[in-house]
């Protein structure tokens, strides 16, 4: 296997899930955006986007759906759920609701805030997608009421998947309006080893 990523993008949902699995792959780390800085990368990724996986002839682009593929594929591991699990609906919702819901505003707010010319800045862009990202955060924070995770009492890809979106935010300075429950679980799953060994993978040249 081997994940193409670039620090601290959507790649570091399924290197998060592949350190939690304790899977073999290769990590080709990348800077951002890859489509101008990595040869090549069009060819395997004609979209351009981060992450690429490729698992044998398989090639695969969507970060949470990659981690749906790896417990799917090389589980069983505790941190999947199985379709005879009353709780499975719930844990599919928050998964592919982490990028649909979550990430998407937060990709708003970075383009329009770090990567177009301070020409093509638009902060009226910015402003409407934080308020969408906070308003759909309220879903987060109370599905957390007296909870340590999303789904099942157990951490799971969603929690990778969700968490991953709340770490974005910090890096857009937008955590300083998390509510209490946010706050807490990502402090809680920014310490999980595999967490810190991702970030540290994606260091290494």
């Amino acid at each position: 296997m081997k994940l193409y990523h670039c620090k601290d993008a959507r790649s570091l949902r399924p290197l998060w899930t592949l350190e939690e699995m304790g899977l073999e792959y290769e990590l080709i780390n990348m800077e951002f955006p890859p489509r101008f800085t990595y040869p090549g990368y069009l060819d395997l990724n004609p979209v351009g986007t981060v992450p690429t996986f490729v698992d044998g002839d398989l090639v695969m682009t969507e970060s949470s759906g990659i981690c749906h593929y790896l417990v799917e594929k090389y589980g069983p591991t505790p941190i999947g759920a199985s379709l005879e699990e009353p709780h499975y609906g719930d844990y599919l919702n928050w998964l592919y609701r982490s990028d649909a819901t979550l990430t998407f505003p937060q990709t708003l707010v970075l383009r329009y805030t770090r990567l177009e010319p301070e020409e093509r800045r638009i902060p009226q862009v910015v402003e409407d997608y934080s308020i969408w990202y906070f308003s759909r955060l309220r879903s987060v924070e109370q599905a957390l009421e007296g909870k340590d995770y999303l789904v099942a009492n157990k951490f799971t890809i969603a929690d990778i998947a969700v968490g991953y979106a709340l770490f974005l935010g910090v890096s857009l300075g937008l955590d300083e309006r998390y509510k209490p429950n946010c706050k807490r679980y990502l402090e809680m799953l920014m310490e999980r080893p595999a967490f810190k060994s991702a970030r540290i993978k994606q260091e290494q040249s």
